[in-house]
């Protein structure tokens, strides 16, 4: 598992699939703001289900987000996707429960899900994509440290409407400023690999592309 100050973030177990499935997925209003795909009723257990357990993938990270003060209670999802090994270049994406939002986890879990790209992954850079009008996940990428680097005007069609979506970025430069360390070629310091645990990856991944904007947090 890797830990943070509130949450950590561990492989997902076949007991999440159908929590996630029903709070994140069967919210068909929230998740049209979250997935660039139109929203399709979906069984749980089919094979094109959003948070099916599936093999390791090289360019899809998926975790489940756990609450530490709640027991590691299931708190949500968060994913590395569109890994790209050559350019070193990935997207975050985060969604929680609706119980456990509003309690400054998000910036817990954006933290700890970039230190795993960097440290771990060895990349270069990340970047968040997320509706205009999504208040909560604008100020978490800005308060992780990433930079607004511009707007698509128009570009995603949200329950009958256009809406703007907002890219942020991250260079590694950055991040390393940000956490008062020096940049990594590799893996991480020792530690830095001390505090990021192993993650069990049993059950990583999922089969379908990841979503490309965030849910409010």
């Amino acid at each position: 598992m890797l830990r943070g100050e509130k949450i950590g973030l561990r492989a997902r177990i076949e007991s999440d699939v159908a929590v996630l499935h029903a709070e994140l997925y069967d919210d068909v209003v929230t998740r049209s703001r979250s997935d660039s795909r139109p929203w399709r009723p979906i069984s749980p257990d089919s094979t094109a289900a959003p948070f099916r357990i599936a093999d390791p993938s090289d360019d899809y990270a998926a975790f489940s987000i756990v609450d530490r003060a709640d027991g590691d209670a299931l708190a949500g999802e968060a994913v590395l996707w569109g890994i790209d090994q050559h350019n070193r270049s990935a997207h975050i994406g985060i969604s929680l429960l609706p119980a456990f939002r509003g309690r400054g986890m998000a910036v817990d879990a954006v933290r700890v899900l970039c230190a795993y790209g960097y440290t771990v992954r060895g990349l270069h850079r990340l970047g968040v994509e997320t509706l205009s009008d999504n208040a909560a996940m604008l100020r978490t990428a800005e308060r992780v440290g990433f930079v607004r680097e511009g707007v698509l005007r128009r570009a995603a069609w949200v329950n009958g409407d256009f809406l703007d979506e907002v890219v942020f970025g991250m260079l590694v430069e950055e991040w390393s400023q940000l956490n008062g360390r020096e940049p990594q070629s590799g893996g991480g310091s020792g530690a830095e690999r001390n505090r990021l645990e192993d993650i069990d990856n049993d059950g990583g991944g999922e089969s379908s592309p990841a979503d490309d904007r965030d849910l409010e947090v």
